[in-house]
C-alpha cells in the first residue's frame, strides 16, 4: 500500500472499518508535535505480568483525556491526565477528518524499530463497543498491521 495516498475505501473488509488519511500534517507540524510530546508529556514504562513474571516494557505510554477517565489494559490501570493544548489540537484534527468524537488519548513512545505492541483487541469494558479509534503516528514510518480476531483465538 502506498503510505502517502489517502484511502477512502475500507481497508479492513471483514470485521471492521479502517480508513487511512495521509498528509494530515506538514513535515514541520509533525516534527513540532513529536518534539513537544517527547519533551512535555508524562511518559512512563508499563509494567505487566506475563507468564507469571513482572515485565517492564521498553516502550513508554501516557494517558490523557477530557476527564480523569480510568482505563485498564493488560492489568495496568491508568487515570487520564488533562489534555494539553497540543493534544487538543490533534484531537480536533482527528474529529474533523473522521467525523467521530474522541474523549481520551493513549500515547505510545517507541524508541526504535524493534519496539512494538503485540496483537490485541481494543475491547476493554471502558471502550464503547463500535466506537471509533483514531491513530496518529509521528516520527519514523512504521507498519500498522491488522489481523482478524478469529485468527487470534
Amino acid at each position: 500500500m502506498d503510505l502517502f495516498t489517502t484511502h477512502n475505501t475500507n481497508l479492513l473488509p471483514h470485521d471492521g472499518i479502517v480508513r487511512y488519511y495521509s498528509n494530515v500534517l506538514t513535515h514541520e507540524q509533525a516534527l513540532y508535535y513529536f518534539q513537544t510530546f517527547l519533551n512535555s508529556l508524562a511518559w512512563q514504562h508499563d509494567e505487566v505480568i506475563m507468564f507469571g513474571k513482572r515485565i517492564v516494557t521498553s516502550r513508554k505510554t501516557a494517558w490523557y483525556g477530557q476527564q480523569p477517565y480510568r482505563y485498564t489494559y493488560s492489568g495496568i490501570a491508568r487515570v487520564a491526565l488533562p489534555f494539553t493544548q497540543q493534544l487538543l489540537e490533534l484531537k480536533q484534527l482527528c474529529e474533523e477528518k473522521t467525523g467521530a468524537q474522541y474523549n481520551s488519548c493513549l500515547l505510545n513512545l517507541y524508541h526504535h524499530g524493534s519496539e512494538s505492541m503485540g496483537w490485541h483487541s481494543d475491547d476493554e469494558d471502558t471502550i464503547v463497543p463500535g466506537s471509533a479509534i483514531a491513530s496518529v503516528s509521528l516520527g519514523a514510518a512504521r507498519r500498522f498491521c491488522f489481523i482478524r480476531k478469529q485468527v487470534l483465538m
